[in-house]
């Protein structure tokens, strides 16, 4: 059974920094491409950041490029969403999600409905 889990959240000023962690389980963690998305109060989930499962290729969203970093360590099957230069407007529940790739090493998925591996997210808050 896959699991996932994130951790990390919480709450921080406006201009601070938060590194969030997924940890996988279940499953064989090279083979899934990893991609966090977040979702404020009343608006739809949306994507974040993406990573292949073994090239390491990533993609931002425009609203968070230049201020995250998403990254693996495939031997501790675990994916981090670095997130520095915080704003009031990043403040959301953080979910990390994969999916097995193995005919890619290339693909990263930025829509929901083609990622069926989910954590239950984790709150972070921007003060301003």
């Amino acid at each position: 059974q896959v699991q996932l889990v994130e951790s990390g959240g919480g709450l921080v000023q406006a201009g601070g920094s938060l590194r969030l962690s997924c940890a996988a389980s279940g499953l064989t963690f090279s083979r899934y491409a990893m991609s966090w998305f977040r979702q404020a109060p009343g608006k739809e989930r949306e994507f974040v950041s993406g990573i292949s499962k073994i090239t390491s290729i990533t993609y931002y969203a425009d609203s968070v490029k230049g201020r995250f970093t998403i990254s693996r360590d495939n031997a501790k099957n675990t994916v981090y969403l670095q997130m520095n230069f915080l704003k009031p407007e990043d403040t959301a529940v953080y979910y990390c999600a994969g999916r097995d790739t193995s005919y890619s090493n290339t693909a990263i998925y930025t829509r929901r409905k083609e990622l069926p591996d989910w954590g239950q997210g984790t709150q972070v808050t921007v003060s301003s």
